[in-house]
């Protein structure tokens, strides 16, 4: 059976929703380390991983054996009515690297799940139905995480069960504070913060919720000390602080653990899902044990924590810890960041480079100008892949080219990605002005 019979196949009984890349979509039958090959046996190295989600790669032996131990005893799952020792040992270990005090961990299986619980138990503690996101955010494609994505690409409905007010801050190369310092950024952020709190909202908003970097949207990168500055007005309402950390936990920004750590703040509860279980099914919530246990009714968690996906997550956090691969993903995103400043300012058609980490945002625009340009990050896409190289794609207008690689990626491997990178920017931008 070939790919284009496949593709037949997936679009008979798929929906018509369910996204898929390039013109010709490839299907990955076997990877190892940062590459992955194809059905046709094209291998490419991958700088996407899942959508940031194989955060150490392929075929890494430590998972591998941890995931092997816990189908030899046969046990694959229990349900959390039972004790499941791998939940525990993850839950403490996580508690005690997310800084918040007192800490209490409940697992999901994704980090929509894990964002839906957030809001239920900040709702619940506050007994009030209002949040605060961000402008140009992405939390999920529940019902109440879509009520509160602040992207209309990725908003399939405007009814929600809470009540949402969206503030200025994410996205710096657009809107109307782009172009400002970090100081006046953050000053006028705030102000516009103060101002949503007092003609949207009835003043006792439950929660804000906020990606530290926001990924869906393109990568975009506040000033640090954006978040610290709205806790502050936060506090005075005793409103609560959620980062969703789903993208940006575990090192992957290289400065800080927590993408939440470049603001000098503490969160009262943090999500997460995503490179924690190097591809098993796992999210969760980290919080205050206050704000954890505020429920007044029971509750379970069919598949999250499972012994299965604990023990493969446990075993990637270790290796993560274990190799210092936040201070790889420092060196080399610093490296990737420049080579891709350097593309930048010779071609046309880019208009922004930024990130942290290993967590790359490369905005395209039309030649000669700011206009967002989707078709230029198409060609993009599509001219990577031609050469070897599978990256994603984003942002609010679909122009940006997303970078995120397996945390384990190679000096060698960075500079054959920049390579290719620069030759397919290269190529589109021939293609806008032609």
């Amino acid at each position: 059976m070939t790919e284009a019979d496949l593709l037949a196949r997936h679009r008979a009984v798929l929906p018509n929703w369910l996204a898929l890349y390039y013109q010709e979509p490839l299907e990955i039958v076997r990877a190892n380390g940062r590459h992955v090959t194809d059905a046709q046996g094209r291998t490419y190295l991958d700088f996407f991983a899942g959508i940031l989600t194989n955060a150490i790669g392929y075929g890494v032996a430590e998972i591998s054996d941890a995931v092997r131990s816990q189908l030899d005893t046969g046990v694959l799952h229990t349900s959390t009515l039972y004790l499941i020792r791998k939940q525990v040992e993850l839950a403490e270990r996580i508690a005690e690297l997310s800084g918040i005090p007192d800490a209490k961990v409940f697992f999901t299986s994704s980090g929509t799940e894990a964002n839906e619980t957030a809001l239920m138990l900040a709702t619940q503690y506050r007994r009030s139905n209002q949040i605060l996101a961000l402008r140009n955010s992405y939390h999920g494609r529940a019902f109440a995480t879509v009520g509160i994505t602040g992207n209309r690409g990725w908003s399939a409905t405007s009814l929600s069960p809470v009540k949402v007010s969206y503030v200025h801050g994410g996205y710096r190369y657009r809107g109307p504070f782009a172009g400002w310092s970090d100081a006046d950024y953050i000053a006028a952020c705030v102000q516009d913060l103060r101002d949503v709190l007092q003609t949207t909202t009835s003043g006792d908003v439950a929660a804000m919720i906020a990606e530290p970097i926001q990924g869906v949207g393109g990568f975009n990168v506040p000033p640090d000390g954006l978040f610290a500055a709205f806790k502050e007005v936060l506090d005075e309402y005793g409103i609560l602080l959620i980062s969703d950390e789903v993208q940006t936990g575990w090192g992957r920004t290289g400065e800080h653990f927590w993408g939440i750590g470049a603001h000098g703040v503490t969160p009262d509860a943090m999500t997460f899902a995503k490179g924690l279980g190097n591809g098993l099914a796992i999210g969760g919530v980290v919080a205050r044990g206050e704000l954890m246990d505020c429920l007044n009714a029971n509750s379970i968690s069919t598949f999250g924590g499972n012994p299965l996906a604990t023990a493969g997550a446990a075993a990637t956090l270790e290796y993560l810890l274990d190799h210092d691969l936040q201070g790889n993903v420092a060196k080399l995103g610093d490296r990737l960041l420049a080579g891709l400043r350097e593309i930048g300012a010779r071609s046309g058609i880019v208009g922004d480079v930024r990130g942290k980490g290993l967590m790359i945002g490369i905005e395209l625009v039309e030649p000669g100008g700011s206009e967002p340009s989707p078709a230029a990050a198409s060609s993009v896409l599509e001219h990577t892949r031609e050469r070897g190289l599978l990256v994603g794609k984003g942002g609010l207008h679909n122009n940006v080219i997303r970078l995120a690689p397996p945390m384990t990626l190679t000096g060698d491997e960075a500079e054959q990605a920049l390579d290719i990178l620069g030759e397919s920017i290269v190529e589109a931008g021939k293609e806008r002005t032609t």
